[in-house]
């Protein structure tokens, strides 16, 4: 798979959400010029860009400056900036939920290019926390009781012996 390719299905994950979005910015505001995308395809509209930031952020429960750094001089969020370690990460995790969602959710493309919504997204791991935690599942019982000595939880018995005299 060509990494444009594997771009291209990392940023059809917005399609869907870009057809959700509402707000849209005051007539009298010219929309920022977006630079420095690397994941996104380069002809994005903002309000899709500016919305599939609203669900990561919402999804990890964080701000912008999460993963964006403040420009000391002008005050303002330099968007563009690859200066925290978060943006790399973020970069990385959307191509992997696309392709996860490709592969195995065999998810559409809408119209920009972009993956359908559908199989997994940010907020099926994260859940609003920036870091999840890891961690193994409670250990359940199935309805055969607590797995045998050395079997892994949830493995059935071995079936029961068969009388004398008589095979399967």
């Amino acid at each position: 798979m060509k990494i444009n390719k594997k771009i291209t299905v990392a940023i059809t994950l917005i399609g869907v959400m870009a057809l959700s979005v509402a707000a849209s910015l005051p007539p009298d505001r010219e929309p920022p010029k977006l630079v420095n995308l690397k994941v996104f395809p380069k002809n994005i509209p903002y309000k899709v860009l500016d919305h599939a930031m609203d669900v990561w952020s919402a999804s990890l429960g964080v701000h912008c400056n999460f993963c964006h750094e403040r420009n000391a001089e002008t005050n303002k969020m330099d968007f563009a900036s690859d200066a925290k370690p978060e943006k790399g990460w973020a970069r990385e995790m959307f191509k992997m939920t696309s392709k996860i969602n490709s592969k195995y959710f065999r998810a559409e493309k809408d119209s920009l290019g972009l993956v359908k919504f559908s199989g997994i997204n940010c907020n099926t791991c994260h859940n609003g926390k920036a870091h999840p935690e890891a961690k193994e599942p409670e250990e359940q019982h199935g309805p055969w009781g607590p797995p045998p000595g050395g079997a892994p939880a949830g493995t059935p018995p071995p079936p029961p012996a068969a009388p004398e005299g008589q095979q399967h």
